[in-house]
């Protein structure tokens, strides 16, 4: 559905019931092409990266599911993203799920294609290993980009069981290729048992700010965020998130959960502080329906795939002047 000036809108509560019609994300019109769009949801369905528990397959299609309880108004920080960005669902990039290798090149060639309409991606994960071919899919089209990298993990192995590509390697995949630049990039959350002291090292040797979960515990993350900001600065910049960043008593429905994380406050606190950033795009991954009995993770997931497209830009050509 559109509104008079050609935005499209989420279909209301009160036009079809929540529990019926065509599970898109938050009820959008279904779109066969970016042109003309300034975000797409895009989801990546895949698992083959994973290293523990799989399922992450099944995660586009549940956080579409539960996104029909959006309503398109955000109550909380008054943004109205449907009044300014032209919005559509954009399917999925079809992945290879015999072959990793294949799955990568064909979610770097989906999102290129979605960029070069114009369009931001934001994208339902999937596993993480997807980050690394949106990233070179990312600065192909505007340069090394910032990250704001959300995770129980690192995800900047250098191999796993001998491969170079996995879900625990995507971001250091990335700094390799030049696909982001390590002195606009953040991770937030990183937790957990490690194999070395120096687990969390090789990305701060280059750059990176590392805040790991314990200096979160108990505080609001919205004068972390204001640093951020000042710190990213001007640029394009990408968000990457990860649901197992949540505390797995809020947020089961995942692969490698770790005790010890974030809660959903903070999460919106996190996500709401990217506001004024230039985000070029961002993903929601890690949510495998499997282990999320009652849908409450794949809720979660769909409620900050909506935070992040409010606080997305306003592309230029829309700025009244």
């Amino acid at each position: 559905m559109s509104d008079a000036q050609g935005y499209n809108q989420p279909l209301g509560g009160n036009e079809m019931p929540r529990f019926a019609g065509i599970a898109t994300m938050m009820r959008l019109p279904l779109a066969t092409s970016a042109a003309g769009l300034d975000v797409g949801f895009v989801g990546v369905p895949m698992d083959i990266g994973t290293s523990n528990r799989s399922g992450t397959r099944f995660g586009p299609r549940q956080i579409r599911s539960e996104s029909v309880m959006l309503r398109p108004y955000n109550m909380a920080t008054g943004a109205a993203p449907f009044e300014r960005l032209r919005v559509a669902d954009l399917g999925d990039i079809a992945t290879n799920p015999y072959n990793l290798e294949k799955s990568v090149a064909l979610i770097e060639a989906g999102i290129a294609a979605i960029l070069a309409a114009g369009c931001a991606p934001l994208i339902l994960g999937g596993d993480h290993t997807l980050a690394y071919p949106v990233l070179r899919a990312m600065a192909a089209q505007h340069g090394p980009v910032g990250l704001v990298h959300v995770d129980a993990h690192a995800d900047v192995n250098d191999t796993m069981f001998g491969e170079r590509i996995a879900h625990g390697t995507p971001f250091r995949r990335a700094v390799e290729d030049g696909a982001v630049n390590p002195a606009r990039a953040v991770q937030i959350g990183l937790r957990g048992t490690g194999y070395a002291a120096d687990d969390f090292d090789w990305q701060r040797a280059r750059g990176f700010r590392v805040i790991q979960a314990e200096a979160c515990w108990h505080r609001s993350l919205t004068p972390l965020m204001a640093e951020i900001r000042t710190q990213l600065g001007a640029g394009p910049v990408y968000l990457s998130f990860d649901i197992d960043s949540l505390d797995p008593s809020i947020a089961p429905g995942t692969g490698t959960p770790e005790i010890g994380g974030l809660t959903t406050i903070q999460a919106l606190e996190i996500i709401r502080g990217c506001a004024g950033l230039d985000l070029v795009g961002a993903d929601l991954v890690e949510v495998a329906p499997p282990y999320d009995m009652a849908g409450t993770t794949a809720l979660i997931a769909a409620n900050l795939l909506y935070e992040m497209l409010c606080v997305m830009p306003t592309p230029n050509r829309h700025e009244v002047v």
